[in-house]
């Protein structure tokens, strides 16, 4: 049973992609090579300063508006192939699971908030392997709009019966801040989906850690109170 503080329960909301599984550069591949099947090519940098949007808002995002929407739903399809290819090598960020651990031992509610697929987000619980530690969870068919719209962490908080003020939210992309930011929950971020921490820092992440290990040890140093027991 999640703990109760000052009248009410406390959460962490992680993003997955980028934030606790190595598979940002995998996605940007897996968009590359759906693109160019149909005939866009699309320069891997541009790819990857989208990855943390959802798949139909990244692809408007690098296609435009004005750009044959009858192939949306393909190109989606086929990076989803594409990118299941590489699950087999799939990898936790070092300390992945000992921070959601943590995190659910300290008393916190802790529910994964990410847009894959069922079956997508089945194979990253299991490269995590802390199903002990996480509250919830959502999925595709649990969420509207992707990010930067704050569809998806709407459906994590309701998941833990959570209120915005009583979250923090853990990701390693422009736009998951930003999503955070539209509800008012504060961001930790880290590094280890490829973006700077100037950038991250910018869109106004409270904290930067280099890896979810640092971001650890920190917790365990008394340096983030938002994951504390109790505080906040």
């Amino acid at each position: 049973m999640t703990e109760k503080y000052d009248g009410g329960a406390r959460g962490v909301l992680f993003d997955v992609d980028g934030t606790l599984v190595d598979t940002n550069y995998l996605h940007t591949l897996a968009w590359w090579q759906a693109f160019r099947r149909y005939g866009h090519d699309v320069p891997m940098a541009s790819i990857h300063r989208t990855i943390g949007m959802g798949g139909s808002t990244l692809i408007e995002h690098l296609l435009g508006e004005d750009r044959d929407k009858d192939q949306d739903e393909s190109l989606e399809d086929t990076h989803g192939a594409l990118f299941s290819a590489q699950w087999p090598a799939l990898r936790p960020f070092d300390g992945a699971r000992d921070l959601l651990q943590h995190c659910a031992d300290a008393g916190l509610a802790v529910v994964l908030a990410t847009s894959a697929s069922e079956e997508e987000l089945a194979v990253l619980r299991k490269v995590i392997d802390a199903d002990s530690a996480i509250s919830g969870a959502t999925n595709a068919t649990d969420t509207g709009i992707s990010k930067p719209a704050p569809d998806i962490l709407e459906a994590a908080l309701k998941a833990a019966d959570l209120k915005a003020e009583d979250a923090v939210f853990v990701g390693d992309a422009v736009w998951d801040v930003v999503t955070a930011n539209k509800l008012g929950i504060p961001t930790i971020a880290v590094t280890t989906g490829g973006t700077s921490e100037a950038e991250l820092r910018d869109a106004g992440a409270r904290y930067v850690f280099a890896n979810v290990r640092e971001l650890l040890d920190a917790v365990l140093a008394g340096e983030v109170k938002e994951l504390a027991k109790g505080a906040r």
